[in-house]
């Protein structure tokens, strides 16, 4: 069995997390959780985050500013950043991915999210099979 990747899943709004949270240990992935930005640094700093998901209105350090020191630390570490209002996000980001809160299905998250992690990972090396040596193919 592949180990889990794990996701930093980062919302003021618990409700908002806690349903995250489900949707994705679901999925198979390990999800860690904070309400709030610094905290959210504070516990990648101690590392073994694959993805971070973060909402950007939050008290304190916001979810832009959460990425930018993030991807300080980690550039390759890929970033969802979601918003409630698109009008109210205007301003340049460092996230891989900008997602409009309540403006995408549950499937399209889980699609991004694969489709970073797989990115991040690199392609798969391709598998070399052993030849077979004459005696077994003529044997066949």
């Amino acid at each position: 069995m592949k180990p889990k990747r794990t996701i930093l899943c980062v919302d003021g709004n618990e409700q908002s997390l806690s349903i995250r949270k489900v949707m994705l240990e679901t999925r198979g992935y390990h999800v860690v959780t904070c309400t709030g930005g610094q905290e959210a640094l504070e516990r990648f700093k101690k590392g073994g985050v694959d993805l971070v998901l973060t909402d950007l209105t939050m008290p304190g350090l916001d979810g832009s500013k959460l990425i930018e020191e993030i991807k300080n630390l980690s550039p390759q570490t890929p970033a969802i950043l979601l918003a409630g209002k698109v009008k109210l996000y205007d301003r340049d980001t460092k996230a891989d991915v900008f997602l409009p809160k309540g403006m995408y299905a549950p499937v399209e998250l889980l699609e991004r999210i694969r489709v970073l992690l797989v990115r991040k990972r690199g392609p798969k090396r391709a598998q070399t099979r052993p030849q077979a040596s004459p005696a077994q193919t003529s044997a066949a």
